[in-house]
């Protein structure tokens, strides 16, 4: 019975998570497509920057609690309540003194990431850190009870906030001044929502042998989300050295705006599964069929969606970014092809290793494709743009290649396995790709 209740758990979980995706995520491009035609490559550029700065210190305040919280088989609910609270407070703590060490410093890591004179822009966007800091702990909260329905009116009415902020301010012509504003908008609303509809409420407890007790997880967690940080935001660190403003603009946008669509379908997904593979970790015979099926069912819609982006690269370029962008259109259909393949057969991996209490494995993997990722964004930058993203493409495969290696060695799933998992979705996949040639 408690294995029906789980299923049918999951299934409500995955509708509401997707229903939620895909509510937001036509919104962001709606609001990307309407700004990419009132800013320039260049404000792009400088928000990528800020974004840089403020994702690394959020990530840093939230240590890896949000995922312990999900992952954590509580013996008793007091045991969890307490968990709950310490999470809460030191995350509070941690990214009000970040904030503040970013106010302080704001001039020389605005020079550090190639942007002197904005300092004060990234000040400003620092406000997000405290904001997000006290709503992340109700959400995670939320995905280990699998109820995304809840999630799903919060996260609208954090996506319309900024898409009726922004757009108006860049019309007054308040260039990347608008996009700062309306993130940290959207983070107020998110905060203020979740910590209304809660049935967890933050109270004056604080145990450090709980902390302590949490950190056995969360600081490989942490190492494992510094790494993926690294692998995420290097590239716009270097680039940022390397080429203008405009072509980082070029490079970030389209990374984003690709994720954004394909993770219509992956980040409602990713949520469910890690939650769902945290609940079956000792039943091994449910947990890979659990596996599989979301593998298989992902694979169906996202290898088509990679083949069709590359295909129409030019024409989805004019639609969501405009004639401006035009460059960006090579780089939008390798990006949405390659992207697509290593979300199947890489990113999926990631959550056995975190739904199985093995964070370091998670980090191992980040820490050997960036060892190739490094090397191959710092040489391909050096010979310009083109270089660049035919480099930032091509070297994903690696991600998958190590992903394999990883999770037979650890967990003897064999990608054979997989493949055969998903040989329906590739074949048709490969169909799509080859017809426009007839």
């Amino acid at each position: 019975m408690k294995g029906k209740s789980l299923s049918k758990n999951i299934r409500i979980a995955t509708k509401w998570s997707t229903i939620t995706e895909f509510v937001a995520k036509m919104f962001v491009p709606v609001t990307n497509m309407i700004l990419a035609r009132l800013l320039t490559p260049d404000a792009f550029g400088v928000i990528a920057t800020v974004i840089l700065i403020i994702s690394f210190a959020d990530m840093l305040s939230d240590s890896g609690f949000q995922k312990y919280l999900i992952q954590r088989d509580f013996k008793t609910h007091k045991e969890k309540i307490e968990s709950i609270n310490v999470a809460f407070w030191t995350n509070i703590s941690i990214s009000i003194l970040l904030w503040l060490l970013i106010v302080v410093f704001q001039e020389n890591i605005a020079i550090l990431v190639g942007n002197p004179g904005l300092g004060m822009v990234i000040a400003i966007a620092g406000i997000s850190l405290p904001l997000t800091s006290f709503s992340s702990i109700q959400m995670s909260i939320y995905r280990r009870d699998l109820d995304f329905k809840t999630l799903f009116h919060v996260r609208l009415v954090g996506v319309l906030i900024p898409f009726f902020i922004t757009i108006p301010l860049a019309l007054l012509g308040l260039s990347y001044w608008s996009l700062v504003i309306g993130m940290v908008s959207g983070h107020l609303a998110n905060a203020i929502l979740l910590t209304i509809k809660s049935y967890w409420k933050p109270t004056l407890f604080y145990k450090f042998s709980v902390l302590k007790r949490m950190l056995s997880f969360s600081l490989w967690s942490l190492a494992e989300a510094i790494s993926i940080w690294a692998t995420t935001y290097i590239g716009v660190f270097i680039v940022s050295g390397e080429l203008n403003n405009y072509y980082l603009g070029l490079f970030q946008t389209t990374m984003v705006t690709v994720n954004g669509i394909l993770a219509i379908i992956t980040t409602a997904t990713t949520s469910v599964l890690f939650s769902s593979l945290s609940r079956l970790q000792n039943n091994e015979d449910e947990y890979l069929k659990v596996f599989l099926k979301f593998m298989r069912f992902i694979g169906m819609i996202v290898l088509p969606m990679g083949v069709g982006i590359f295909i129409y690269r030019n024409l989805l370029t004019d639609i969501l970014l405009g004639e401006q962008w035009q460059e960006a259109s090579l780089f939008v259909g390798l990006w949405g092809l390659i992207s697509s393949i290593t979300i199947v057969f890489g990113q999926y991996c990631s959550e056995i290793y975190r739904s199985k209490g093995r964070p370091r494995l998670s980090l191992l993997v980040q820490i050997l494709y960036l060892l190739g990722l490094l090397p191959t964004i710092m040489i391909t930058a050096k010979y310009g743009y083109t270089s660049l993203i035919y480099g930032q493409s091509l070297i994903k495969i690696h991600q998958i290649l190590v992903n394999w290696l990883v999770v037979y060695i650890a967990f003897k799933i064999s990608p054979v396995m997989m493949v055969k998992n998903l040989l329906p979705p590739i074949f048709c996949s490969i169909l799509m790709g080859g017809l426009p040639s007839f």
